[in-house]
């Protein structure tokens, strides 16, 4: 099986359709999103559209979550929480139902996929440092835990970072982000996993990162949001 692995969309319509053409270059046979289909950007009812079409595992992320009940967004900061509440605002009642509906985690051909982390997933614990990776491996069984959430590509293994897979270990695999990363970096980013050969690879291209940037300004949304995707910050 061939999978493509999608995260951190944040309504973000330009890089999820440059990353959903990309993905049909390389054939996979199924495409996950480990959620955060929408906050932050201007197209949250157009991404969900595209998410329901085209992927088969589809997962909640904290924005997700955070979207249909605007309340449990206490912790996040200011222009998080104002993107919240113009989302919750902008989706239709439809697509409000669709993403309460989503699950937190799904299993599949030895592999784990998690929006934040498999301890307590829908407490949305951030994995960014090995430390952390490390006391998660106690929390899942299979080979790989794919991860999105801290928009950061990684991979780890037991107390070691690595950048090729051995199928005799296992690993947490962070897929990045689509829509926005933050690894100074502002290309759009996800994985592509082949359980035939063992292999992933991180997939970065360009997209219309000036529209995108251009649209979050014009819906009323804070500025800073539409600067921050330009640089990958």
């Amino acid at each position: 099986m061939k999978y493509a692995i999608i995260s951190d969309i944040h309504s973000n319509l330009e890089a999820l359709m440059k990353a959903i053409a990309l993905i049909g270059q390389h054939q996979v046979d199924e495409v996950v999103c480990l959620g955060d289909i929408v906050g932050y950007g201007a197209n949250p009812n157009e991404c969900v559209d595209l998410v329901k079409k085209h992927c088969s595992i589809v997962l909640m992320g904290n924005h997700d979550a955070a979207a249909v009940r605007p309340h449990t967004a206490q912790d996040f900061n200011p222009l998080a929480r104002r993107a919240i509440e113009w989302t919750y605002a902008t989706l239709t009642l439809e697509h409000r139902d669709y993403l309460q509906s989503l699950p937190y985690t799904a299993s599949k051909d030895d592999l784990l996929f998690v929006h934040a982390s498999p301890q307590s997933p829908e407490q949305f614990n951030y994995i960014f440092t090995q430390e952390e990776a490390d006391h998660a491996f106690q929390f899942f069984t299979e080979k790989i835990c794919f991860i999105g959430h801290t928009h950061i590509p990684a991979i780890f293994s037991r107390s070691v970072r690595v950048k090729e897979l051995n199928p005799n270990n296992r690993y947490i695999i962070n897929v990045g982000s689509v829509g926005q990363p933050r690894d100074g970096n502002p290309m759009l980013s996800f994985g592509i996993f082949d359980t035939a050969f063992w292999s992933f690879e991180l997939i970065r291209d360009v997209y219309d990162i000036e529209t995108a940037s251009i649209k979050i300004a014009q819906q009323g949304l804070p500025e800073e949001l539409g600067i921050r995707i330009l640089y990958g910050s």
